[in-house]
């Protein structure tokens, strides 16, 4: 596992520093990235490989053979006309996602209706890609020293190849989804999706977060820790929101763009179950004021009682006020009370905050709280400085390998300035924000982010299948408010 860390170490450097990444570092990053899609699927039984278990997901099949296509759809880009030479080649229209300038599109909602291509034509379409891509970029290595290549198309395939590599790791987040949502359903707790590597959850001293919480400038003594505990205030005017660096970025954390803050105040840590139960407890889901009008019908059109995967069993329970359970990677288990929530909807967490007195953040302030250093009067990438995740040290991301949330308070070396523990990891974290492109906004690729700017809304901050080497403060996730299946969570702020 220690060549697991460094790996991911070459990818972080190589997609921070675009205009100095060599075509061979794309190479070795390529194959970094394929080999741990292949990690995540090898567990798997080829008769679970082929189903899709909900019209959110997809057969995970269905995703190792998309992603080749994505690096196919590259390549063609460049001029390399590929035709599959061996016997049995796949039809390749199932594999387009949403692309509409590629041609067919194979609904999404029928992806699990055709069993093919088989597993063994996907993975033999998978090595085929792989042989063309590594060639491909070695053969552009040399043409580059030999005879030099224009600058601007190198730089154009350099940010492609990144975003095919990018573009594959939230589909491995994605395929993780598809697994917890299909195996949930066998309430046989051996019946499960087995990682290759699983890792203890960090169990950080208390006294590491009684110290950082003191660190907080608006933690003067320790009889301030639990007012700290709750929120951190901070300070408003104008803020730069976006991608601040000359490395690797979506198109849609550009461009920098000045918005307005008032002083406003952030929980410090993201709602855990216990808090959330207190908000099931006191009738909530029945309770219409604390609701949006399309929330509200969700609720009683789905009957909706908790969050998604939890099931009422007072027989499994210890705790006489927690007296829920639900299965996930660990097998079936009563709710862990200091977790942050996750697999709940906008709607849930909207009504949670407005039953709260508070409210959700929008992206700006979720943003500032996470990466704005007042002292040093600027942003850094991640909530803890510039250095890239440690996973496991700095917050609990895909590389931690827990499988699941982690108790809040477990990384004190993630902490942000403002004082905000795991911003970064742990569940997706829901606002307030409507996801549209930010002013001055082009696309970098086409139909990739851009046709998206409806209908949905901004999460930040990655969660515990999110790879270390894709997530940072600015990155901009997105979902329809009612979806459920992706691991999010919220926290909530309120105004001055």
């Amino acid at each position: 596992m220690k060549q697991i860390g460094s790996d991911n170490e070459a990818i972080y450097k190589s997609a921070h520093a675009v205009e100095k990444i060599s075509l061979n570092d794309l190479v070795r990053d390529f194959i970094i990235v394929r080999n741990r899609t292949l990690d995540i699927f090898k567990p798997l039984r080829i008769e679970d490989a082929v189903i899709q278990s909900h019209t959110f997901g997809s057969p995970p099949n269905w995703h190792l053979a998309h992603v080749s296509w994505f690096f196919h759809k590259i390549l063609e880009r460049y001029g390399r006309r590929l035709a599959q030479t061996y016997d049995d080649p796949i039809n390749l229209e199932y594999l387009n996602s949403y692309y509409q300038r590629f041609g067919n599109i194979l609904p999404k909602a029928e992806r699990g209706k055709f069993p093919r291509p088989t597993v063994e034509q996907t993975l033999r379409y998978r090595s085929f890609i792989d042989e063309n891509v590594v060639s491909f970029l070695r053969e552009e290595e040399q043409k580059q020293l030999n005879h030099g290549v224009e600058k601007e198309l190198l730089e154009d395939l350099k940010y492609d190849i990144l975003l095919g590599n990018q573009h594959e790791m939230q589909h491995q987040e994605l395929m993780i989804y598809d697994f917890q949502h299909y195996f949930q359903r066998f309430r046989d707790a051996e019946d499960n999706y087995k990682p290759m590597v699983v890792k203890s959850r960090s169990s950080k001293p208390q006294t590491l977060l009684s110290r950082s919480l003191l660190e907080n400038r608006n933690a003067k003594t320790k009889d301030d820790v639990r007012e700290v505990l709750d929120m951190v205030t901070i300070s408003g005017g104008i803020y730069e929101l976006g991608f601040h660096g000359k490395g690797f970025c979506y198109d849609n954390e550009l461009p920098e763009n000045k918005t307005y803050l008032q002083q406003y105040k952030i929980d410090v840590f993201p709602v855990t179950n216990v808090e959330y139960i207190k908000f099931m407890n006191d009738d909530g889901y029945h309770n219409y004021k604390y609701w949006l009008a399309d929330g509200w019908d969700q609720v009683q059109e789905y009957g909706w009682e908790a969050p998604l995967y939890w099931e009422h069993n007072e027989s499994r329970s210890i705790n006489k006020e927690n007296k829920w359970v639900k299965k996930d990677f660990r097998g079936v288990h009563e709710i862990e009370v200091n977790e942050p929530v996750v697999n709940v909807s906008y709607y849930e967490a909207d009504a949670y905050a407005t039953w709260a007195g508070k409210r959700l953040p929008t992206e700006a302030e979720w943003e500032k709280a996470a990466c704005w250093n007042e002292d040093l009067q600027k942003k850094t990438v991640y909530p803890w400085g510039d250095n890239s995740p440690d996973p496991g040290v700095h917050a609990n991301l895909l590389e931690s390998y827990v499988w699941a949330p982690s108790n809040v308070g477990s990384y004190p070396e993630g902490i942000s300035f403002h004082g905000c523990h795991q911003m970064i990891g742990d569940v997706w974290e829901w606002t307030s924000s409507e996801y549209t492109l930010y002013p001055g906004f082009r696309s970098k690729f086409s139909e990739y982010t851009d046709k998206w700017s409806i209908n949905q809304k901004v999460l930040r901050g990655g969660s515990f299948a999110t790879s270390a080497s894709q997530i940072r403060n600015s990155y901009r996730n997105y979902f329809k408010p009612h979806e459920r299946l992706p691991f999010s969570g919220f926290r909530c702020a309120k105004y001055i």
